[in-house]
């Protein structure tokens, strides 16, 4: 008992040691190291996400929300006077000048009339600036199967410039059938194009040339053309034929307007022709300018109503902008296939008929034909706009898009007089 008594220790008899930790001091060096190494690799990291993201920002717009091309349009400017005189103010102590008699007029001497003719040509040569050249390139094969390139060659016209691309207005016998097309420009440098669009009817065509194609020199030789107003051309008024109006480009004419009130029957248009005292070839193209430098009119030869002369002819400009605007945006123009006439008020009473848009002729597998229209029709409106004229006709049917199904409102001759038709178009294009 003794010795199990003896065998016990109490706890009190020991001590326990008891540790105290130190803490660690601070290495300040390498915290600083750590700090300015985060921040380095924050700047490297936010430089790379700013470089990506620009990087990456326009094709992402382009791919969730692709750009809308510019718009061309073509608005027609407001008539003015050729030369505008502003009123003087009246004052009531100035003495009326004395009035001056000329009893003789005045003549031109050759060296006049030869400094008028340097001033016209040098609206002509301004002009060159928005005139190219357009080459059609034809790849084919000859009878012993030797390949060979036909060119074809033309003149065309700077219309628009949308920053991307540079619109050309030619005609479309130009490039017709063509492997490539080829601009050349005022300065000689030469780039391809490509048709974008062209018209069955009238047979004009837009070409476009990528911007980035074009040298900042070249850029600078030349110009976009202005389209004017022809609704005011008259009779006797001095212009300009520029492009290639004798066969060979850049050649310039000067004369004058002969006639301003012809008119030629197309498809849904009637278009006015200007003629000329100017001298040119069959195969003539290029624009009739004013004084200013401005276009009045584009050349079509074809449309020349009197085919066995060469004297210059020209297409109203006012009348075919809505077509060229339709072109140059990548459009198609709308074809129904009525050739009509506008039904005056003296007419209408003359022969006992509604006004309106009198029908001449439908063509031949037309829209107009399979819905059903007639020659003798008297069109009065075109999806619920009223019709009173050709050129309201004319208006209402650019608006339209191929494919579009319209109602036609129409009365027609019967027994018991003229009856009321609703007629549903499907609205095409003119290949």
């Amino acid at each position: 008992m003794t010795r199990q008594l003896r065998g016990f220790y109490m706890a009190d008899d020991f001590q326990f040691i008891k540790e105290t930790r130190k803490e660690k001091p601070i290495n300040r060096k390498r915290v600083l190291h750590h700090t300015l190494l985060t921040l380095f690799l924050a700047v490297i990291f936010g430089a790379v996400s700013c470089l990506t993201f620009v990087l990456l920002k326009p094709r992402l717009e382009q791919y969730f929300s692709p750009e809308e091309p510019a718009q061309v349009s073509f608005p027609e400017p407001e008539e003015l006077p050729e030369n505008p005189v502003e009123p003087e103010k009246i004052d009531q102590n100035k003495q009326e000048p004395k009035k001056v008699i000329i009893e003789k007029p005045a003549s031109m001497d050759l060296g006049g009339y030869q400094t008028l003719q340097n001033k016209l040509y040098e609206v002509g040569r301004e002009a060159d600036k928005f005139i190219v050249s357009v080459m059609n390139v034809k790849k084919d094969t000859d009878i012993f199967d030797t390949n060979y390139e036909s060119t074809g060659l033309g003149s065309g016209v700077i219309v628009a410039d949308t920053g991307g691309q540079l619109l050309i207005l030619t005609e479309h016998k130009t490039i017709q059938g063509a492997s490539s097309i080829r601009v050349t420009f005022v300065d000689g440098a030469t780039v391809g194009a490509e048709l974008q669009k062209y018209d069955g009817n009238t047979g004009i065509a837009v070409l476009r040339v990528n911007a980035e194609d074009v040298s900042k020199e070249t850029k600078k030789q030349i110009a976009v053309a202005t389209l004017a107003s022809s609704v005011g051309v008259s009779l006797g008024q001095m212009v300009l034929a520029v492009g290639s109006p004798i066969g060979t480009i850049h050649s310039v004419l000067t004369g004058n307007i002969t006639s301003n009130k012809n008119t030629i029957s197309t498809p849904d248009c009637n278009y006015t022709i200007f003629t000329t005292d100017m001298v040119g070839t069959a195969d003539g193209s290029g624009a009739l300018i004013n004084t200013n430098g401005e276009i009045i009119g584009f050349v079509l030869q074809d449309y020349n109503l009197q085919k066995d002369q060469t004297t210059l002819t020209a297409v109203s400009i006012s009348e075919l902008k809505g077509v060229i605007e339709l072109l140059s945006n990548d459009k198609s123009v709308p074809y129904i296939g009525l050739r009509m006439s506008t039904v005056t008020e003296e007419i209408s009473k003359d022969y006992n008929m509604p006004m309106g848009v009198y029908v001449r002729d439908v063509e031949i597998d037309s829209p107009a034909m399979e819905a059903g229209f007639q020659s003798g029709d008297v069109i009065t409106a075109i999806g619920g706009e009223e019709v009173m004229t050709a050129e309201d006709y004319e208006k209402l049917i650019l608006t339209l898009k191929a494919e579009d199904v319209v109602r036609i409102n129409c009365r027609r001759q019967s027994a018991e007089g003229y009856i009321s038709l609703d007629i549903d178009v499907t609205v095409g294009t003119l290949k």
